[in-house]
């Protein structure tokens, strides 16, 4: 990142009234990522509702939703992902020390569902198996379509180069374990 989104996110104001209905409560912060995606409010009502679906109303727990949002946003090196989702997952009850195997790429089944989701487009039938012992085949289909839509939100921000937001902390990302 050369420290100048490519495209300037609309002020907090702006892309309240450009997002209509789909904006977020007035009352929240700021946000980079929706002062971006406020440029396209079409693109942007789309998008917000699917990923409302992933982030409120998918089938799989707070934590696993969270610990795979990281895993892909470690690989992607998606610093504004990272960022905000280490603070939703520490809400979560994801301790320090389970961050750290999501930025080691540890053996778990999620870290492997992860990879093998980006690297292959597919779960090999072991990682499959190892993640159907705890979730069932709706779970399954939420955790593909996470990978794969919080994977197109880190290209989207990696490529506009979207700031962290005032006030969120940088998570050590740079940092190699």
């Amino acid at each position: 990142m050369n420290g100048t989104p490519r495209i300037t996110p609309l002020p907090h104001a702006e892309y309240l009234k450009a997002l209509g209905t789909s904006a977020p409560d007035a009352r929240k912060p700021p946000s980079n990522a929706l002062g971006l995606l406020a440029r396209h409010p079409e693109l942007a009502k789309a998008f917000l509702a699917f990923n409302k679906y992933l982030l409120v109303e998918s089938t799989l727990p707070k934590r696993t939703r969270e610990l795979v949002v990281l895993r892909v946003a470690w690989r992607r090196r998606c610093r504004y992902e990272w960022a905000q989702h280490a603070l939703i997952a520490r809400r979560a009850g994801i301790t320090d020390a389970e961050i750290d195997l999501v930025r080691t790429g540890a053996p778990t089944p999620l870290n492997r569902a992860v990879d093998e989701l980006e690297t292959d487009s597919r779960l090999s039938d072991a990682t499959y198996q190892a993640l159907g012992t705890d979730l069932d085949d709706r779970q399954l289909m939420d955790l593909v379509f996470t990978v794969g839509t919080y994977g197109a939100l880190a290209t989207a921000l990696n490529t506009f180069e979207v700031e962290l937001d005032p006030g969120i902390p940088d998570e050590n990302f740079n940092t190699q374990l």
